[in-house]
């Protein structure tokens, strides 16, 4: 982590959290809680909820969660260290970078600033010098104009071997690690781009860290003639990747995308730098695109941070419509709906938006779920005028519906398949299974190849403003937050008879810090302590203790007798769990006495931890 320790848990503890949220959201003081209308969904009865005392909050409405700076990190979409930052100087606190870090930003300042220079550099050449006519007359026959040359930067990079290096005049090691330059077979620097119009590419707080050249189409005149070795390159050449530039981690666009995308709460993804200007021209500026890549892992953790909404918008060939198949695990892993954007056959977003912008706009207000283009492409590739064409693609687009976790979408897609094929909803529903092993359908392309779709998310918890309280289990947890000393020693973990519960105990047990407890903690556990947080405990701890050792011990006592009965004559080992029995139920009518029961509770809480040690 780029921050100590020590200085996150400064800045958190001198946060006053409710004066944080109180700025965007008013808040009134419920007994210790404090409650308002959620900053992140609109909503008109409160359901979001602050604990002061811990520096935590939960919304019952979307299950957004978190402390301080997963608020800021929420509200104002920064990576942990800039919240932290951010906060830091609210609360007027100094923090450290580790010394990684502090190696880590000296050695990208040249990087960040050579690399803003030669944009300024490329984009004038293009705007006002003689060598960039040619580019100017080619971005003039794709409808950009001077407004979009100048909001995207755009720029030339002229053909002479160390144009760009001359003007720069940094370092050999400078030029070679921003991948603007190299050092020739001659000992001289000489230009990684020649020839070619510039895109520059930003990270999402506008840094630039790369480029994109593009070659121009060969003049009528002249086709296929050209004096530079470049024109005769690949048509797009991206940096290489290095310090600053990781293609998998960037979405050209999002820079200019972000706030469209947070007040939208969509994103339009497509494959390339002209397919982004595309949409910003036909008026759909919340586009980003792929670096060169295929969408993968890292960028849907971007795109999480930004919106729900994904829609992909790629070129309608084989090529553009491969690539959505891989999406699916990534819409259930990261909890984002992914939609796909149908556009017309043979055509691309860049084309699209100067032939037909209202075509571009409507396929992307009118994308379908990303299961709804799956089925149907699955149905596309198939034979539906014989009867075994027809039974070939149901059996495919069944396969590809049972990996949809909802049981009524499932059943709705059912239906739809099934009248497409013209096939009884009944012999549908009874192949319906999921894959064995956790496996998954694969949607064929049109070479007959597959997209294997991998399955994993955990179904989101349903939205809710019901308090969790006051189940028994879950008091106890509420109580161990607040009362940690006074009542945290006298619970064991075998009280705790649900999975989630139980761990969520033992990790405030292994934990004197809760933010300490639900940083270490899976998602679920995590989800149930923050939520507990806010909640305020209201029974007396010798009745939840009560509560729960009675439930417990019903539990063990069963599986107790029914060792007994396995057991043969009236033998020793017999009489000893005969004897155990009837303690334990002597001990359990004590539970129902008032002055007995948080002794006789002590005593069965010992056997009952015993009892579980001994168990294999």
């Amino acid at each position: 982590m780029a921050i100590p320790d020590e200085d996150v848990a400064r800045v958190r503890a001198a946060t006053d959290i409710v004066a944080l949220i109180g700025e965007h959201s008013a808040l009134k003081r419920q007994g210790r809680r404090f409650v308002g209308l959620c900053p992140f969904h609109n909503e008109k009865t409160p359901s979001f909820s602050v604990n002061a005392e811990l520096g935590l909050y939960y919304c019952f409405g979307c299950q957004e969660s978190g402390d301080a700076i997963t608020f800021v990190r929420s509200l104002e979409h920064l990576d942990f260290a800039e919240a932290v930052r951010r906060l830091a100087d609210r609360a007027g606190i100094t923090v450290r970078d580790d010394v990684r870090e502090t190696q880590r930003r000296r050695r990208l300042a040249p990087l960040l600033e050579v690399m803003e220079r030669a944009v300024d550099w490329y984009h004038e050449v293009l705007l006002s010098s003689p060598e960039g006519g040619p580019a100017r007359d080619y971005l003039r026959s794709r409808g950009y104009d001077g407004e979009v040359v100048r909001k995207f930067r755009l720029g030339w990079a002229p053909d002479g071997f160390d144009s760009l290096a001359r003007h720069l005049s940094v370092p050999s090691e400078v030029l070679s690690e921003s991948g603007l330059g190299f050092v020739n077979s001659r000992g001289r620097q000489q230009d990684a781009f020649r020839a070619r119009v510039m895109f520059p590419i930003f990270d999402a707080s506008g840094k630039a860290i790369a480029f994109g050249g593009r070659i121009l189409p060969p003049a009528p005149a002249s086709a296929g003639a050209s004096s530079s070795g470049e024109a005769r390159g690949p048509k797009y050449k991206n940096s290489p990747e290095g310090s600053l530039y990781s293609k998998r981690r960037v979405l050209y666009g999002l820079n200019w995308a972000k706030q469209e995308v947070i007040s939208t709460g969509e994103v339009v993804v497509c494959e390339g730098y002209t397919d982004v200007i595309g949409f910003h021209i036909a008026g759909v500026p919340r586009a980003v695109a792929t670096c060169g890549t295929a969408l993968g892992e890292e960028h849907f953790r971007l795109l999480r941070n930004f919106a729900k909404r994904i829609v992909l918008a790629y070129d309608a060939d084989s090529a553009g419509q491969a690539a959505v198949g891989r999406v699916y695990e990534w819409e259930r892993q990261h909890q984002v709906d992914v939609f796909v954007a149908r556009l017309p056959a043979a055509s691309d977003p860049a084309e699209l938006a100067s032939s037909d912008p209202d075509a571009l706009r409507s396929a992307v207000g009118e994308a379908v779920p990303f299961l709804r283009f799956w089925v149907e492409r699955i149905l596309q590739g198939v034979d539906m005028t014989s009867a075994e064409g027809r039974a070939k693609g149901a059996e495919r687009a069944v396969a590809a519906v049972a990996e949809h976790p909802n049981p009524l979408v499932r059943d709705q897609y059912l239906m739809w398949v099934a009248d497409r094929c013209r096939i009884d909803p009944a012999l549908l529903r009874g192949s319906e299974a999921r894959p064995s092993g956790g496996g998954s359908a694969a949607a064929p392309d049109r070479a007959g190849h597959s997209d294997a779709v991998v399955l994993g998310r955990r179904t989101p918890p349903e939205a809710s403003r019901v308090s969790l309280l006051p189940s028994p289990s879950l008091e106890a947890l509420s109580l161990v937050m607040h009362r940690r000393d006074d009542v945290g020693a006298r619970l064991s973990p075998v009280l705790f008879l649900e999975q989630r519960e139980r761990r969520a105990f033992e990790a405030l047990q292994s934990h004197s810090d809760l933010h300490a407890a639900i940083a270490d903690s899976d998602d679920d556990v995590a989800e149930l302590l923050t939520r507990l947080a806010v909640e305020e405990p209201v029974a007396d701890f010798e009745g939840v203790l009560v509560q729960l050792v009675r439930e417990a011990t019903r539990r063990a006592l069963a599986s107790l007798q029914a060792q007994a009965r396995q057991l043969v004559g009236d033998g020793p080992e017999l009489a000893t769990l005969a004897a155990q029995v009837a303690e334990v139920r002597r001990d359990l009518d004590l539970l129902e006495v008032p002055s007995s029961a948080v002794s006789a509770a002590d005593r069965l809480l010992a056997w009952l931890a015993g009892r579980e040690v001994d168990m294999p």
